[in-house]
C-alpha cells in the first residue's frame, strides 16, 4: 500500500469531518473542481480526450492538482470516468463528447451478464494506480477515490448510454430479477475490487457516486438496489480503512435507506434541505452539500446569502461544503475562489468545539 502524503503541513480537515471531528475551518470541495469550467483544462482538451487524459498519468495528475491549486479547496478527487473500470470488466465503452457513455453492445441477457469478469486493476488500468502515487506525493490534502454505484453502472450498460426512462433497466428488473441479481453483484464485485486498487495505491477516502437511483421509488431501491449496496459497503468497510460518501442525485426520499446501505459520509443533493436532512439521519453520520449549482451564476450577495444561510444552520462537527450535484462548464473559476474563501472564512463556534 502507498504511503499517502501526511507532512505537518499536510491539511486533514477533510478527513476529520468525514470522522464527525471538530475542525478549524469547515471544509470545502467541489464534485466536477477537474473540468470544463477551468480554461487550462480547456487547453488540455484541445490535446486529449478524456479517456486519454485518464490514461497519462503525467496529464491526469496535471489535471487532478489544477483545482486544488486554484481554488484551495481542502480534498482533491481523482480525474477519471465512472465507467473507466467497466471496460477491463468486459463491456466496451466510449465517452462521446457532450452526450457521455456510449455502450455499443448494451448489456441485455444471460449471456451478457455471463460474460462480464472482475479483472485485477493492477494489471489492467495501471496508469490509474500510478497517477494515485503521483498525487499521494503531490497533495497536501487528502485525495478521493471515487466509484460508480452498481445501479447508476447498470443503467448505463443496459440502456447502451445515459437514459431518461430507464426502460431497459426496469424492464430487467422487473422481468429478469434473477439475471438483475446477477448483473449487480458483479458490478459490487467489481467496484469493491477497484475501490480496494485506488486505496492500496494512496486513495484517502473514497466516493460513490448513484447519479441515476433517485429514479426509483423506496419500494424498488428496497427490492433492487438496498441489498447491493449494502454488501459493497460492508465489503469496503472490513477491509479499507478510509471514510466513504455515498452520494446521490433526487435522493430525497431515499436517505434513510442510503444511511442503511452504508457510508461515512452522506451525500445531499441541491433540491433536500440539508439541516433537514442531517436531523432525518440523526446525526449519525457526517453529511456533504449541498448549494445549488446554479446559483453560482447568481448575484454576489444572493449567492453569499444562500451560503451563509446552510452554515448559519451547521451546528454540529461532521459537515462537508460542496454543490449538491457537479460544477457546472459556464462556471467562473473566480466565483468558485470567493465560495472557498467565504465557507473557509466561516466561523461557527459549534462545529470547531463540537
Amino acid at each position: 500500500m502507498s504511503t499517502p502524503h501526511t507532512t505537518p503541513d499536510f491539511n486533514d480537515t477533510f478527513l476529520k469531518a468525514c470522522r464527525m471531528e471538530p475542525v478549524d475551518h469547515i471544509p470545502v470541495w467541489f464534485m466536477r473542481q477537474a473540468g470544463r469550467y477551468q480554461p487550462e483544462y480547456r487547453k488540455i482538451k484541445q490535446q486529449y480526450s478524456l479517456t486519454e487524459i485518464v490514461e497519462r498519468p503525467e496529464v491526469c495528475t496535471e489535471v487532478t492538482l489544477l483545482p486544488v491549486r486554484q481554488l484551495n479547496v481542502d480534498a482533491a478527487i481523482l480525474f477519471a470516468d465512472i465507467m473507466t473500470p467497466i471496460g477491463p470488466m468486459g463491456i466496451p465503452n466510449q465517452i462521446l463528447p457532450n452526450k457521455g457513455p456510449h455502450i455499443p453492445n448494451p448489456v441485455r441477457s444471460v449471456k451478457d451478464v455471463e460474460s462480464i469478469r472482475i479483472p485485477d486493476f493492477a494489471e489492467s488500468l495501471p496508469y490509474v494506480g500510478e497517477t494515485i502515487r503521483n498525487l499521494s506525493r503531490a497533495l497536501k490534502v487528502p485525495l478521493i477515490g471515487f466509484c460508480g454505484a452498481p445501479f447508476t453502472l447498470a443503467s448505463y450498460i443496459i440502456e447502451g448510454g445515459p437514459s431518461k426512462s430507464f426502460h431497459y433497466t426496469k424492464t430487467m428488473m422487473y422481468r429478469e430479477p434473477e439475471m438483475w441479481a446477477s448483473l449487480m453483484k458483479k458490478l459490487v464485485a467489481g467496484m469493491a475490487a477497484y475501490l480496494t486498487y485506488q486505496v492500496d495505491n494512496g486513495a484517502q477516502a473514497l466516493q460513490i457516486f448513484d447519479s441515476w437511483v433517485g429514479h426509483l421509488s423506496r419500494q424498488d431501491y428496497d427490492r433492487y438496489v438496498f441489498p447491493y449496496m449494502s454488501d459493497l459497503f460492508g465489503r469496503l468497510k472490513k477491509t479499507l480503512p478510509v471514510p466513504v460518501i455515498h452520494f446521490g442525485v433526487h435522493t430525497g426520499h431515499l436517505l434513510e435507506r442510503m444511511q442503511a446501505a452504508g457510508g461515512d459520509v452522506i451525500g445531499i443533493d441541491w433540491k433536500t434541505s440539508l439541516p433537514e436532512a442531517w436531523k432525518r439521519l440523526q446525526y449519525k453520520v457526517a453529511v456533504q452539500g449541498n448549494l445549488d449549482p446554479t446559483l453560482l451564476f447568481a448575484p454576489e450577495p444572493l449567492l453569499k446569502e444562500r451560503i451563509y444561510a446552510l452554515l448559519d444552520r451547521i451546528d454540529r462537527p461532521g459537515f462537508i461544503f460542496n454543490l449538491g450535484h457537479g460544477v457546472l462548464p459556464p462556471t467562473e473559476v473566480s466565483t468558485l475562489q470567493r465560495v472557498t474563501e467565504w465557507v473557509h472564512a466561516y466561523r461557527p463556534a459549534d462545529v470547531m468545539n463540537g
